[in-house]
């Protein structure tokens, strides 16, 4: 057996006996959630936690979110590694024993799943730091489920520097554990979130030829904003714009004077990026004027395509490979969903893998976002082993 296969050994046997612990964190975490930018319990736990690893905790200047570092024989190399820490405004419907004790606040896209797979390899490499050169850091992003996000403030804040690549997972409820997802290129959705306001003129319901009903102009918007997907785009290309919230209007015999429509598009095409919203603001325009209305137009956040670097995918193949065979890797598809882990990667080579955690036999099949989301804690041990080999063969340059 070669070095690096002893020191793969090693990591198996390390995870496997650590899962115990990762469990607790995973279920205190899961129990405490906290959403975008509240995450200050959290913060304080995780920072509790890496500082009895031994990890160094740099200064941030946010007000939640953690940078910790692990040295190893020298600094000579950098690898970051990134967990998402927020929750989302869902009220939990698992029914498990260490469910949110918040409520209307509820882990439902596996972050509490990423804090404890990263937490747990800094474990696992703090136990082996004299076997890698370099350095590794560990990113503790909050707000990534609300734009504008997290990750450009943690990079502004040092979280790149002298960076050479970065690593980062997510659940995959469509992958069985055991199994990771791996894809070169563009892999999630560019985001363009806005709010969109038509401005209308008040009047009595009787008498609608004395103003100009907002509500009649935002349905129409609403309905006409679909045809940029089905006729001012290639059908080929993919993309989609979708409200998730209208409110406007005060009573029943009062004709709206304003409503506000609350949007997000997505397309994997930085192409269409940035055609669509100068198409959006085209057709409620005309809309606008031609029903005697006017619009304001805000954009909320943006976030860019996610683009797999395929050398860091390569590793990861061969690292996983060697750790539990090929027949565990699975190539994913490109889904419209959106990741500001995709801001890092605009700076620094990297890759986000797919770990599986797909168990219906304990109920763990939900899709994210679900109140009955649930994992298959096994998967822990999959994605730190995979995170902590990874960045020991990166680090040490052992790729091939």
């Amino acid at each position: 057996m070669d070095n690096k296969n002893t020191i793969h050994g090693d990591i198996l046997g390390l995870a496997r006996k650590l899962h115990p612990r990762q469990i607790e964190w995973r279920r205190h975490l899961h129990s405490h959630p906290e959403l975008s930018d509240e995450e200050t319990q959290t913060t304080a736990y995780l920072v509790k936690e890496l500082k009895a690893l031994g990890l160094r905790i740099r200064p941030l200047n946010m007000t939640t979110g953690v940078i910790a570092e692990l040295d190893g024989r020298s600094s000579s190399r950098t690898v970051a590694i990134r967990s998402d820490i927020d929750a989302l405004p869902i009220a939990e419907q698992t029914g498990l024993p260490f469910a949110s004790v918040t409520p209307g606040k509820m882990h439902a896209c596996g972050h509490d799943v990423h804090m404890a797979t990263v937490l747990g390899t800094a474990a696992v490499l703090a136990q082996i730091r004299s076997e890698f050169d370099g350095r590794v850091r560990f990113l503790f992003q909050p707000a990534e489920e609300m734009p504008p996000g997290g990750a450009r403030p943690m990079i502004k804040n040092g979280a790149l520097d002298k960076v050479g690549a970065i690593f980062g997972l997510h659940v995959d409820p469509h992958l069985k554990t055991g199994k990771i997802g791996l894809r070169d290129g563009p892999t999630m959705a560019s985001v363009f979130d806005f709010d969109l306001t038509i401005h209308g003129r008040g009047g009595h319901a009787a008498r609608p030829q004395d103003a100009v009903d907002a509500i009649v102009i935002a349905a129409e918007v609403v309905n006409s904003l679909q045809t940029i997907i089905s006729r001012d785009i290639d059908p080929i290309d993919s993309a989609a714009i979708t409200f998730g919230k209208v409110s406007g209007g005060v009573a029943r015999n009062v004709i709206a004077d304003r409503v506000q429509l609350t949007g997000t598009v997505r397309t994997l095409s930085p192409k269409l990026f940035r055609k669509i919203p100068l198409l959006l603001k085209r057709t409620v325009g005309g809309i606008c004027k031609a029903r005697g209305g006017r619009f304001t137009l805000q954009a909320v956040a943006d976030y860019p395509v996610l683009n797999n670097d395929s050398a860091i995918n390569a590793l990861y193949t061969r690292t996983y490979t060697d750790l539990f065979g090929r027949s565990r890797i699975a190539v994913t598809d490109p889904v419209l969903g959106g990741e500001d882990f995709a801001c890092y990667l605009q700076k620094v080579p990297g890759a986000m893998f797919r770990l599986g955690i797909r168990n219906p036999k304990i109920g763990a099949d939900k899709p994210w976002h679900s109140p009955e989301f649930i994992v298959d804690e096994d998967a822990m041990y999959f994605g730190t082993s995979l995170l902590a080999a990874a960045a020991v063969d990166y680090l040490n340059g052992r790729t091939a």
